[in-house]
């Protein structure tokens, strides 16, 4: 509990967690700007335009913001300490090393996953407002069925903080460790997209974004993703994704020098 509170103390007091939260949630408003905008796109429309008009579940599209920002605020929980120097304060008090990346995740899985099930609902239930029956009732699916949908994609958002966690003890870097983090979430997925089948679609399946809809098997109506996991497996992937670099990371930290 102690090593939780220190770590607890260390992220708060940290300027840029302050500003990576702020981000983080400012993607509601950019949720209700956007809603806002297409419901007044589609009031002002023709009849044959209303009737092909389309939109996509807004708290699935800002919801990338909160991935970076909380995945940004796992890099810096390991990072700013090698930057600074602080690394070895911890480790000395600390010998056995892998109970200071363990109260890390604690705390910035936490923070994460508290931001991003505020994001993903908040936004959700300001669409549904604003949108209304508009787009073919986009918005009129009942709230329990879209609850798994929902839910897989907020636990996303502490996922990336951990991978961004797991990237930072790895690499010790910051701006190495964001570079692989925007990588591996945005960058390698408009390139599967470019792929022929069947890579396509199954290397696809394995990115995060599209795990959520496989975890709660709703497929996606149009999308660079693709749904070849069955919910099981698209779990123990999402898992894997938060897991393995902290785990890596926690193994170089026990054995190489600070």
């Amino acid at each position: 509990m102690h090593l939780l509170s220190a770590e607890w103390l260390k992220i708060r007091s940290v300027r840029s967690t302050g500003l990576l939260l702020l981000l983080s949630l400012a993607a509601i408003l950019l949720g209700v700007a956007v809603a806002s905008m297409a419901a007044g796109m589609y009031d002002d429309a023709t009849a044959a335009k209303r009737a092909t008009a389309s939109i996509a579940e807004l708290e699935e599209v800002v919801i990338i913001v909160p991935q970076l920002c909380m995945g940004i605020l796992g890099v810096l929980a390991v990072t700013s300490e090698y930057a600074t120097g602080m690394i070895r304060t911890s480790l000395t008090v600390v010998p056995k090393r892998w109970p200071v990346l363990a109260a890390k995740a604690a705390v910035v899985g936490a923070i994460s996953l508290l931001t991003g099930s505020v994001t993903i609902f908040s936004t959700y239930f300001l669409a549904r407002q604003m949108i209304g029956d508009r787009f073919s009732g986009t918005y009129l699916t009942p709230f329990l069925d879209r609850l798994p949908t929902l839910a897989a994609t907020g636990l996303t958002v502490c996922v990336f903080a951990l991978l961004g966690l797991g990237l930072g003890a790895l690499t010790r870097s910051t701006a190495g460790a964001v570079a692989v983090l925007v990588g591996l979430a945005y960058v390698i997925p408009m390139i599967i997209g470019k792929l022929p089948s069947p890579w396509k679609d199954w290397l696809g399946s394995m990115m995060i974004s599209a795990l959520p809809r496989e975890i709660s098997g709703v497929p996606f109506k149009s999308s660079v993703y693709g749904a070849s996991l069955s919910p099981a497996a698209a779990i123990a992937v999402l898992t894997a994704y938060a897991l393995v670099p902290v785990l890596a990371g926690t193994w170089l930290l026990r054995h190489r020098d600070t």
